[in-house]
């Protein structure tokens, strides 16, 4: 039964209905119970559940968000960047449903995320409109530029902060995590610093080398407004004077 259920809901995605998808797996619930739906995910490709994901979040709960395991959601989440959604609006509103749902362990999702190809990127797309506060973060503690920060931590230079992430004695909070329960990128960037260090250094580099691939060229010389640029191989002219 469980394969004809998932052939109609990839048939349904196919047709662009996700609603319609969403519930013929979760028919599969009603009839044999949630491990009946967790099994049978392992055979639904990967596009098609982060289809179903992206169009639910947490203000309309989706079975299949309820019941997704860490692995089936990491193979899916990676997909997201096909869409090009430059603002990952999307991306951060499924992972906040999924990854912080009642009774799950965001850890495993984290973990699960980070194993796969293209994860550390996909948690620093997760981030990336928050980048400098996340480079705050990991320099003083705190989210706030105003805030006291961590002065030990503050007088470190980069390297011996880098290096201390994965000394849990040094490496340890200065905002306790119910101060940053907020289920969205708060807590993930709280947990990925103090619990899934690996990760958050690989993900703090990638957001550190968009910073720079985004800055100006330096050694550029720029045009002046009223001077316009040469064909290439056009001799100067003459001064007229």
């Amino acid at each position: 039964m469980s394969r004809s259920v998932l052939v109609k809901a990839e048939k349904l995605i196919s047709l662009g209905d996700i609603v319609g998808a969403e519930a013929a797996l979760t028919s599969l619930v009603e009839s044999d119970g949630d491990g009946a739906l967790v099994v049978a995910l392992e055979d639904f490709a990967a596009k098609d559940l982060l289809a179903i994901l992206r169009d639910f979040d947490s203000s309309k709960e989706s079975v299949v968000g309820l019941l997704v395991s860490p692995t089936q959601f990491a193979r899916a989440i990676i997909l997201e960047r096909r869409y090009g959604d430059a603002s990952h609006e999307r991306l951060q509103a499924t992972i906040n449903a999924v990854v912080f749902r009642a009774d799950s362990d965001p850890g495993e999702f984290i973990e699960a995320i980070g194993a796969v190809d293209g994860g550390c990127e996909t948690l620093a797309d997760y981030l990336s409109e928050r980048a400098e506060i996340v480079e705050h973060f990991f320099r003083t503690g705190t989210f706030g530029y105003f805030d006291d920060g961590d002065e030990a931590a503050a007088e470190l230079s980069d390297d011996e902060r880098l290096d201390e992430l994965a000394d849990p004695d040094a490496n340890r909070p200065f905002l306790s995590q119910s101060e940053v329960s907020d289920q969205d990128w708060m807590q993930m960037t709280w947990t990925l610093r103090y619990e899934h260090p690996e990760i958050f250094r690989d993900v703090l580099m990638i957001l550190r080398a968009r910073a720079r691939a985004a800055e100006p060229d330096e050694e550029e010389t720029p045009v002046r407004a009223n001077e316009q640029r040469r064909p290439p191989g056009e001799p100067e002219e003459e001064s007229a004077l």
